[in-house]
């Protein structure tokens, strides 16, 4: 079997290096002496998902807004200490009453077809984002502009009506290109498949399902990327990407913990790799369908989060590499909340509020009943992520004990986003999110949000939340803004529309000939530009 397995891994080896022609080919004249950072190689990454749409704005999927985030710019950005700084804009200045901000924008920045940047890419981009025919989730930021004006070419000015704390940091968003845009229907344009940015990388393939290619831009306003190419491979199976690296078939991916735990504690891995640690700024979630008969009454919702074992799952799933979740904010920043109610596990009081709430095992069979209708319901998760799909099978058990039947379905990740959760056809599912690092949750949450394709898909509406998202982003008083969110978060905690499960600590591996990757709270993606494989280790040459 030891021999078979060999043989396996070089064919793996094999149909990665075929796989790779027309991009790249194998470096064999190392220069050994040279150990300091050099231009060329490729980063090769593993993701569960395909993006759906390289035109920010209409995608809400990570692996989108990855890729976009390396091909395009926004006018600032947030430096390795959080902090905003300028990425198109050079500097700003913001009037005493916060509702003027004046960017003075980079010159001689020009976009991947040589077009210049200017200012009207700037007024493009907010006049598309709040266009109503634009089928975006993203324009609730923008639609706090009162006015937005060129003032030259690279003088952009926006006036606001009211107060917006995250309005600075909502100019983060990519900036698009009006030459190539304007005047058409964008959920056609060509840049949907192809995009064309100001960013560190310029994009060249797509095969759907396959691998996404970019090339480093030699003209990047930042300085040119060191590392020559950059390849997403999509491998919707995390054990097949763990293959994957170990075969050299890919060069970064995040680890699930029994990976990072066991799997990666041998020679192998101590020699090739390095693997990094620290609590990510996301959180899973057991979400439930609120148009759901099954969930309209709150103690249906806090019985399921009594039921469930969420340090059971922390330990046994997540093997110690995470948190248990209370709320949509990460442990140890300035709007987390470390005082609501809580669930601990206890079958008992989960009992006692499905009685209450009608629903009790009226003819013997081990499931709840209310009106003649056995309680059942499914659980939808994506594809390739065994730790989701192993949290669904501990609630499937923990609910059976209570009386519950859980079924457990598993969708391939584009059929997952697209026909169930955009579409609303599910009863609960296990998904995460990203936590943004301005505490902003209107678009996640305001029950104005609950449209096709919008953010809000389990329908949660409730008057007083949405009040406090208005004036938790209508002040720039960081203590009155922690009031608004420490409120919101006594609700959600009390009305239960997720069962926040976990914040898993993030676990990315990376082959160890990369250079340069400096941990900080932002993470270590903050300067790829700046990682670099010295000369004497590069495998690969990108051909352009």
């Amino acid at each position: 079997m030891e021999s078979l397995h060999r043989i396996i891994l070089a064919l793996i080896t094999l149909l990665v290096v075929w796989g790779c022609t027309g991009e790249e080919q194998e470096n064999t004249d190392r220069e050994t002496s040279d150990i300091g950072p050099a231009y060329g190689d490729i980063m090769v990454e593993g993701s569960i998902g395909d993006a759906s749409n390289l035109i920010p704005i209409l995608a809400s999927d990570s692996t989108s807004h990855d890729i976009a985030a390396m091909v395009g710019n926004g006018l600032v950005k947030y430096d390795k200490d959080l902090n905003t700084v300028g990425d198109l804009a050079k500097s700003w200045d913001i009037s005493h009453n916060g509702l003027v901000i004046t960017f003075h924008l980079r010159k001689n920045v020009k976009w991947h077809d040589s077009h210049p940047f200017t200012a009207d890419d700037v007024l493009y981009t907010y006049q598309v984002t709040i266009d109503p025919k634009t089928p975006t989730p993203y324009a609730g930021d923008f639609l706090k502009v009162k006015k937005a004006e060129v003032l030259d070419p690279y003088t952009f000015r926006v006036t606001y009506g009211k107060p917006f704390a995250p309005a600075l940091m909502s100019w983060g968003t990519a900036i698009l290109p009006k030459h190539l845009l304007a005047g058409k229907d964008i959920t056609t344009s060509p840049l949907t498949r192809h995009p064309i940015g100001t960013g560190p990388y310029i994009f060249k393939e797509w095969l759907p399902g396959q691998k996404i290619v970019l090339v480093s831009n030699p003209g990047y306003f930042e300085g040119r990327p060191y590392i020559d190419g950059y390849i997403m491979r999509i491998i919707p199976d995390m054990a097949t990407m763990f293959l994957e690296l170990r075969a050299n078939g890919i060069d970064r991916m995040g680890l699930t913990p029994l990976q990072y735990t066991r799997q990666t504690e041998n020679n192998l891995f101590r020699k090739n790799f390095n693997k990094y640690r620290y609590l990510s700024f996301s959180y899973t979630f057991l979400g439930y369908n609120l148009k759901n008969p099954l969930f309209a009454d709150k103690r249906v919702r806090q019985a399921i989060a009594y039921a469930i074992n969420k340090e059971e799952i922390v330990q046994g799933v997540m093997l110690g590499l995470g948190k248990v979740a209370t709320g949509p904010f990460k442990h140890g920043t300035w709007p987390y909340n470390p005082h609501v109610k809580t669930y601990p596990h206890s079958p008992r009081k989960a009992k006692e509020l499905l009685a209450e709430a009608g629903w009790k095992d009226t003819d013997g069979d081990g499931i709840l009943d209310k009106n003649g209708q056995p309680f059942v319901f499914e659980i939808i998760t994506n594809q390739g992520n065994d730790v989701r799909q192993k949290c669904a099978e501990i609630i499937q058990k923990r609910l059976a004990e209570v009386g519950i039947k859980v079924k457990i379905r598993i969708l391939e990740w584009a059929a997952f986003v697209n026909d169930f959760i955009n579409k609303r056809k599910f009863a609960a599912t296990i998904l995460g999110w990203t936590i943004p690092l301005d505490p902003d949750l209107y678009d996640v949450w305001h029950s104005s949000k609950t449209g096709p394709e919008e953010l809000n898909f389990i329908s949660y509406k409730n008057r007083e939340v949405d009040d406090l998202l208005e004036r938790g982003r209508e002040t720039f008083d960081q203590r009155e803004r922690k009031k608004c969110y420490d409120r919101i978060q006594e609700i959600l905690a009390e009305e239960q529309p997720y069962t926040f499960l976990y914040v898993p600590d993030a676990l990315p591996i990376i082959h160890a000939r990369f250079r340069g990757i400096k941990p900080a709270p932002l993470g270590i993606g903050y300067n790829f530009v700046k990682w670099y494989v010295p000369r004497g280790e590069q495998r690969f040459v990108m051909i352009r």
